[in-house]
């Protein structure tokens, strides 16, 4: 993704991209933490289906970037029961040998990826009275204590699993109504945002309390997606549901977004802080766009422009930043697997 010298007209060399046709709308989508055995500079990107049926599949590619290919391995595709909300594989973890990769949906489930084959290694149910689980919207695997996982349901609640023990840590009724999405921030700290409009944080030693740090300026206008700065944690990105605008929050001062990201022609669906930058984000949408936006140290009263922009044509669904792959952008859109170097 060049830094072209007009916002208004996105360039992309063919050299710079390499994208694979599914043969199904892609929604989820996760880059692997580890490079493969034969190849250092090969990594696994899982897609997943997003058909409305309980049939659906996640298939994972090989991504090398010396060469710029990106090939299915089929050996290592599987049926997946209804949509993936997400896929995330393991972070660096030392106590485990083996790749890891975990989706969600009705529930969440934990795979081994193996070198020709998937096999999965648990289902995990949150509720304490039903086989059932209450649909999960999203989930994050936290770096710093790779055994915890926490997921986000319709439920109103957030519940912390150690998927060692394959046993729930903590479950709290996060927020009023669903919710949407969950960020891990520190080992016991994490954030979450819901229908009911706000972004919360909480932290496990004290798991009464949480602070409200945002609301939506409409009452009960949805947050959808939460993404928490990995390089410097006083800052996150939200983003409102039906809205054009990416909100960054400064936790040291809630309630008034320290800068509102609104160059988007239509909804805002997906964003990711740079992994190897505190200042840098991109965000992409219903308008087909993926812009990556330099936050200045003080905004300028006409808002902020993105430095670099690129078209995919249609709605982009999805995108992934990945510190394994940090010069590269992972997006979906449609049926399409695209890899942007950034």
């Amino acid at each position: 993704m060049d830094n072209p010298s007009s916002a208004q007209e996105p360039h992309l060399r063919s050299e710079n991209s390499v994208s694979h046709d599914c043969p199904y709308p892609i929604y989820a989508m996760a880059v692997s933490s580890a490079a493969s055995h034969h190849n250092r500079r090969r990594r696994n990107i899982a897609v997943g289906s997003f058909v409305e049926d309980p049939g659906n599949r996640v298939d994972i590619f090989s991504f090398d970037e010396e060469t710029t290919s990106l090939k299915p391995i089929p050996t290592l595709s599987f049926e997946h029961p209804y949509p993936p909300t997400k896929l995330m594989f393991q972070p660096p973890n030392p106590r485990s040998a083996a790749e890891l990769l975990a989706s969600s949906g009705d529930y969440l489930r934990i795979w081994e990826v193996r070198d020709s084959s998937i096999e999965p290694l648990s289902t995990l149910n949150n509720s304490k009275t039903s086989e059932f689980c209450a649909p999960l919207t999203s989930f994050d695997w936290n770096d710093l204590e790779p055994r915890r996982i926490g997921t986000s349901s319709i439920d109103t609640t957030c519940t912390i699993w150690d998927i060692e023990k394959g046993a729930v840590e903590t479950q709290l009724i996060a927020h009023d109504k669903e919710v949407y999405d969950i960020a891990w921030g520190e080992a016991g700290v994490f954030a979450s945002v819901s229908a009911d409009g706000s972004v919360r944080i909480f932290d496990l030693r004290d798991k009464e309390h949480s602070t409200i740090i945002y609301e939506s300026p409409q009452p009960d206008t949805p947050l959808l997606r939460l993404a928490w700065n990995k390089q410097d944690l006083r800052y996150m990105a939200t983003i409102l549901m039906d809205s054009n605008k990416v909100v960054i929050l400064d936790i040291r001062s809630p309630t008034m977004p320290v800068a509102e990201l609104e160059k988007h022609q239509a909804s805002v669906n997906a964003i990711a802080w740079a992994p190897q930058s505190s200042r840098h984000i991109c965000s992409a949408g219903d308008d087909g766009q993926a812009l990556i936006w330099e936050l200045p140290t003080v905004a300028g009263p006409n808002g902020i422009d993105p430095m670099s922009m690129y078209l995919a044509g249609t709605e982009v669904n999805q995108l992934q930043w990945s510190a394994a792959l940090p010069d590269w952008i992972a997006i979906a859109f449609s049926n399409k697997l695209q890899m942007l170097r950034v």
